[in-house]
Formats: structure tokens, C-alpha cells, sequence
């Protein structure tokens, strides 16, 4: 068997094991999740561990989210495939490689940008042409193509920063983890004509989110652990 025959087997026990296997429903989800080759977005060293139920570390104190995790944040977000999506913390591309397949344009913010130009160059290569990385401080979102359907936020915040509801269409959903640095909440919110409604779905623990709108760099980074 070749390597990558046995990286789509690996790619299909995730889908069946990790994600159906603990309720993601979404059809369109789960089929990207077995197409997109989540080991070409981590380092060379952790691809043997691409396919596990685990975060793993892509450099610069940064992870990529485990498989359950990007599925379920990419189901709460209810996509259609029209929609302009907003995501905020890049990291190695690949949550954003999955939204590219689920909808019409995908706006990343990544504030390193060492991991920015790094998913830049993976993204193009892999042909993921409908997504474009922007380094800027992604807690202040990115007004320029705003607003958008759905927002999705891959690193931590105390608060659902202002800026991103501003941002967020009226019908859109954003999807954010929310609490301290160390544990958060999993929130859904939906934009309506009367205002910001919110759902809690599940715990979680993500990397803080540093910027103006977020935590700050030294309190965001105080206690956490090293990579």
C-alpha cells in the first residue's frame, strides 16, 4: 500500500470513528473531511499522527484543533455554500481548507505571520484557490468584505469581541470559544434583526486569541503551555 492510499484509509477511520461516530451529522461535512489531506498542514514530523483525535502543535505555541473539533465548528456554522465566511487564527489552513469546500469565498485573519505565509503557500499549492490569508489582528475581524454569513474563531476569547458581531449579517452565525485561558465554552451566536442570541454547546480548550478586541499578549500568554 502506498502512503497515500493509507493516508485516505486513515482520513476514512477519522470520519467514520471520530466524527460520525460521535454525532456530526453533517453530509457535506463529513464527505470534505474525507477528501481534505489534513496531513499536508502539519509539520513533517507529526504526520504519522495527522489522523489521531488530538490536537497537534504546528510551531510558534500554536495547534492545529483536533479532527472532532474542526467538524463540529464547521457544522454549527450551517453552511449552504453561498456564504462569505470570516475565520479568525489561520494556523496551518486547514479549518480553512475545509470551509473553502463548504462555501463561495473564505476570509482567514492570522496574527503570526510566520504561520500566515506558511498556510498561504500550503493553501495555494494544494489549490484551495477561493481562500484568502491576511495577516492582521484578527480579533478586530476585517471590515473590508464585511458582513459576512459566518464567522468561526479558532482560538479563545473572554468575550465575543465586538468588532466580530458587528461584522456578522443579519441571518449569520458565529461560532467562538468563550471563558478563561485555560477552558472555555464552545458559543454559537446567531445575528438577528433583533438583536445577538447565543447557544452554549460544548467545553472546550483552545489557545487564546491575542489582539486588540481579545486577550492582551501578556496576559494572553501567561500560564500557557509551551510548543
Amino acid at each position: 500500500m502506498g502512503q497515500e492510499e493509507e493516508y485516505r484509509e486513515q482520513r476514512e477511520r477519522m470520519v467514520d470513528l471520530q466524527l460520525a461516530g460521535r454525532g456530526i451529522r453533517d453530509r457535506r461535512v463529513l464527505e470534505v473531511m474525507r477528501t481534505v489531506p489534513r496531513h499536508l498542514f502539519v509539520p513533517p514530523e507529526q504526520r504519522h499522527l495527522a489522523y489521531v483525535d488530538a490536537p497537534l502543535p504546528i510551531g510558534e505555541r500554536q495547534t492545529i484543533s483536533q479532527p472532532y473539533i474542526v467538524a463540529l465548528m464547521t457544522e454549527l456554522l450551517e453552511l449552504q455554500g453561498p456564504e462569505v465566511v470570516l475565520e479568525i487564527g489561520t494556523g496551518s489552513g486547514y479549518q480553512a481548507a475545509i470551509l473553502s469546500r463548504l462555501a463561495k469565498k473564505v476570509y482567514t485573519l492570522e496574527r503570526i505571520g510566520a504561520l500566515a505565509e506558511r498556510a498561504r503557500k500550503t493553501l495555494e499549492q494544494l489549490g484551495y484557490d477561493n481562500v484568502e490569508v491576511i495577516q492582521t489582528d484578527g480579533s478586530a475581524g476585517y471590515p473590508e468584505h464585511a458582513p459576512y454569513q459566518a464567522i468561526i474563531v479558532t482560538a479563545a476569547a473572554p468575550r465575543v469581541p465586538s468588532p466580530l458581531e458587528e461584522q456578522l449579517d443579519i441571518g449569520g452565525r458565529l461560532v467562538i470559544p468563550v471563558g478563561a485561558r485555560m477552558g472555555q465554552i464552545l458559543e454559537r451566536w446567531r445575528r438577528t434583526e433583533e438583536g445577538m442570541t447565543r447557544e452554549k454547546m460544548a467545553p472546550v480548550a483552545f489557545v487564546p486569541l491575542i489582539g486588540n478586541h481579545a486577550w492582551s499578549e501578556e496576559s494572553g500568554s501567561r500560564g500557557w503551555w509551551s510548543l
